[in-house]
């Protein structure tokens, strides 16, 4: 019998080329191809007749875009978690749930290996792999971008490869950015972007909004409604898993908000430069945290920032289905229990403005913060705590001026 080969399949450049390659370099395998429907919207469409006319028996369209808001997104918004104070982790949050289902396919198909398009520089390759390892460890893992026997080293000769084979490459000259979509976010890299002194040309870039400049002259509001750290409603209505991302996204994306220009640091060492766009995310995130400022108290919002990072590491790394992960998430769902009440925001111009937060659980009391003086606040209180807060320094400062008198 053939071997049985299934690949991640997104029907871009890379993946276009993979099918002819592994049919002529593993004795004529059988390719199983799997596109990970993570709400990338049109981009599923025409690939199954281009799957199976570059040479894979068959095509898997999953759809997991509820799978992947409710079981990644979800976690990481109630987590804060973005990576290097910018990246809101589009890419690194779906990779984990597709390379899932390519493990359960493999499964199914009795497949013996489990083949990806990233190239040796990327980060994807880390997060296919450390879920293939974590959930299947029998698998083998084939990645032809770190092989002898691939022989492309750019996109052109890509194009080349399937010019030769009569194959059409789905780029357009002129257009060759890389990019990944899912419902969450839109990324591009590649092309001037690649130069960090020049900046991005986002009339040519830009897909899912606007420019800020672009953007309305008069501010919109959003009211988003949460129940323990999860957007419930949003401008009073409510809203399923997939409505709600899909109307911030438009709502963000027609103020020119979530727009990122970033510089970051690659799992291999590398930096890398890319633009993300990911609108309605960004207004999730927003809202999230100013609900947390004031629900959570002064301990519990300190420890967040130090959790948050590390969980945004995570993800990023692809080590979703690790230990520390999982238990950081259970963290993550304890501390949102309190995270519910309504936030309203301001958009304007690629800005978001707070314009009030209420919740049942918010831990602001006018009576003691008010500059009016309540009943629950003294403050002759202030005089011993600051002589016990302040005495560390005052017993330093006193040593080094019995040094200084010596």
């Amino acid at each position: 019998m053939k071997e049985k080969i299934v690949l991640a399949y997104s029907g871009g450049l890379d993946t276009t080329c993979i099918i002819p390659w592994l049919k002529e370099n593993y004795n004529d395998a059988e390719i199983i191809a799997v596109c990970g429907d993570v709400g990338q919207g049109s981009e599923t469409e025409g690939l199954e007749q281009r799957a199976l006319s570059t040479g894979a028996s068959k095509l898997y369209i999953e759809d997991i875009t509820d799978e992947f808001i409710e079981d990644v997104i979800f976690p990481c918004v109630k987590a804060n978690a973005v990576y290097e104070g910018k990246y809101l982790l589009g890419t690194s949050m779906a990779r984990p749930i597709i390379a899932k289902r390519l493990v359960d396919i493999a499964l199914k198909e009795g497949a013996t290996a489990i083949c990806h398009g990233a190239t040796g520089k990327g980060n994807d390759q880390v997060r296919f792999e450390l879920t293939v390892k974590a959930l299947a460890p029998h698998l083998n893992i084939i990645a032809p971008w770190r092989l002898d026997t691939w022989k492309m080293q750019s996109r052109e000769d890509e194009v080349a490869y399937l010019e030769a084979r009569g194959i059409e490459a789905p780029v357009k000259k002129g257009d060759s950015y890389s990019r990944d979509r899912n419902i969450w976010h839109l990324s591009h890299e590649g092309l001037e972007l690649e130069d960090p002194s020049l900046e991005p040309n986002y009339d040519h870039i830009l897909q899912l909004g606007v420019s800020p400049e672009k953007a309305p002259d008069t501010p919109e509001y959003v009211e988003l409604e949460f129940e323990a750290g999860i957007c419930k409603k949003v401008n009073g209505k409510e809203v399923t898993p997939k409505e709600l991302i899909s109307a911030l996204n438009e709502i963000g994306g027609r103020n020119g908000v979530g727009i990122q220009d970033i510089c970051e640091n690659r799992i291999v060492g590398m930096k890398s430069r890319g633009v993300y766009e990911t609108p309605g995310g960004t207004i999730l995130y927003y809202a999230h945290r100013e609900l947390q400022y004031l629900t959570l108290d002064r301990q519990s919002q300190a420890w967040n920032e130090i959790c948050s990072t590390k969980f945004a590491e995570l993800v990023y790394s692809g080590e979703w289905y690790t230990p520390l992960r999982e238990s950081l998430s259970a963290y993550f769902d304890k501390i949102n229990e309190t995270v519910t009440g309504k936030v309203k925001l301001k958009l304007y111009k690629g800005n978001i403005i707070p314009a009030g937060a209420t919740s049942p659980y918010s831990l602001y009391n006018e009576s003691i913060a008010s500059f009016t003086t309540g009943e629950l606040y003294n403050h002759a209180d202030a005089n011993g705590f600051i002589n016990l807060f302040g005495l560390p320094l005052k017993v330093r400062a006193m040593m080094k001026q019995n040094l200084e008198n010596k």
